[in-house]
């Protein structure tokens, strides 16, 4: 398999997971502090990576030449979750998954700014697409409440959490010094751990961990097993073979991803005008996918065959 089809791969695995904190994460977002629960995210998410690191390449003394790089990535991934549990306080599952799809767009300028990787007319026309499928279902395909913007207060905090998720995406890249991708997430998580740790240490010694509902601890340990540790190395792992706007393309499944989970949780999907926006970011996710060489030799990416 070639390192384009192990990215894609890889990003097909992550999008599947990531929609599971959507669902999860509306259920438990307002039983507890989101940065107290991305900071036990962050603790075990880091003690899991950190034992598989050892397993296999090891920690290695060069790994944190420049601990800067992990103090950066984790505080900016750390902004993303808090701000996303912060939105799913009041944003719906399906709605903030739509907001998550403007992520691609976001992520080809910060591709262009950091690494000057080219945004060809193809991939222009699919993150507009994409854009335009998001729009709608964060409007509910209501065009009164477009053309007057209003935008859900859940879904504005939220979207400054996919600002700092898109700019992370291209700094991996930049950043990363040839360590192995379980070696550089596992340093991105301690940093996070540690930051979050200091900013919610007052917030944290006060919850009542035994208090808590069982969707919390649910919440918690699918997050940071599945939708932290796991995905954090996905995300690696394709950033370091794909372009960032391909990368990021697969956040135009999550929408998809999202309504079967809350199928699954018993909430229903969203009326057929709604679905009509999802339909288009699965039609600029086609359109992202085909193969095309950027003129700034983006090596050459396709789905296995």
């Amino acid at each position: 398999m070639s390192p384009g089809a192990q990215g894609h791969l890889a990003m097909l695995t992550f999008s599947a997971l990531v929609a599971g904190s959507f669902s999860l994460g509306a259920q438990a977002a307002n039983a507890i502090d989101p940065a107290v629960l991305n900071a036990a995210r962050f603790v075990i998410a880091a003690a899991v990576i950190g034992a598989a690191a050892l397993a296999t390449t090891g920690v290695p003394r060069t790994a944190f030449r420049a601990p800067w790089r992990y103090a950066l990535l984790g505080g900016t991934f750390a902004i993303y979750f808090v701000l996303m549990f912060e939105g799913l306080k009041t944003a719906p599952p399906v709605s903030a998954a739509a907001v998550f799809t403007l992520t691609p767009v976001m992520a080809a300028g910060f591709g262009w700014l950091l690494l000057r990787q080219i945004t060809t007319a193809r991939m222009a026309l699919a993150l507009s697409i994409g854009a335009v499928g998001a729009l709608w279902v964060i409007f509910r395909a209501d065009f009164a409440a477009l053309r007057a913007f209003e935008v859900g207060r859940g879904e504005a905090i939220y979207f400054l959490g996919c600002v700092a998720h898109a700019a992370y995406t291209p700094m991996v890249r930049k950043l990363n010094r040839g360590e192995p991708a379980v070696v550089f997430t596992f340093g991105m998580l301690v940093a996070g751990a540690v930051l979050l740790t200091v900013v919610a240490w007052r917030d944290i010694l006060a919850t009542d961990w035994r208090g808590l509902p069982g969707i919390v601890w649910v919440t918690l340990i699918y997050v940071a097993l599945f939708a932290s540790a796991a995905t954090f190395v996905l995300l690696q792992f394709a950033t370091l073979r794909l372009p960032s706007a391909k990368v990021m393309a697969y956040t135009y499944l999550t929408p998809s991803w999202v309504i079967l989970w809350e199928i699954a949780f018993g909430n229903g999907v969203p009326h057929a005008l709604v679905l009509g926006g999802v339909a288009l970011t699965m039609v600029a996710l086609a359109l992202l996918l085909r193969d095309e060489t950027t003129s700034q030799g983006e090596p050459k990416t396709q789905l296995s065959r």
